[in-house]
């Protein structure tokens, strides 16, 4: 099978994540390399509130992640983070290959805690110099 590019994001436990954040985190890269995955980013994204409690918590650390991966190890990926006990959440997107690049650089680059709209830089797309239309937008499964 081929390998894709993926966009993860993970709802991280804040209280787990707080007392030793390079375990946790580092569960979230050591779990995508144990399927033999490569991790191109592994970075926090913001600690927030919850709009809504899951699994009886009321914040959450957002990890984002993209990574290299068979697509025939997605389907397990998922699996071991479900009965993680430090992940809550969890959404995978393929990433269309032709802007990995700008949408790597630009989670290397974007400071933590995310940034005001005025602020943000154009999207991805934009920078590519891709056609925004020309991207097909994937359908998910409602989980939980």
């Amino acid at each position: 099978m081929a390998d894709n590019v993926y966009e993860g994001m993970f709802i991280l436990d804040s209280n787990r994540y707080g007392h030793d954040p390079e375990a946790v985190s580092g569960q979230v890269d050591g779990t995508i390399q144990k399927l033999g995955g490569e991790i191109l980013v592994s970075r926090l994204w913001e600690e927030r509130r919850l709009a809504y409690p899951i699994k009886a918590h009321r914040k959450g650390t957002y990890w984002l992640t993209y990574f290299r991966l068979a697509a025939d190890q997605l389907t397990t990926l998922k699996r071991e983070f479900q009965i993680n006990d430090n992940v809550l959440r969890v959404l995978f997107l393929k990433v269309d290959p032709r802007i990995v690049d700008a949408l790597v650089t630009h989670a290397k680059t974007a400071p933590v805690g995310g940034t005001r709209v005025e602020e943000a830089p154009a999207a991805p797309a934009v920078i590519a110099g891709v056609d925004p239309a020309e991207l097909v937008v994937p359908e998910f499964d409602e989980e939980e």
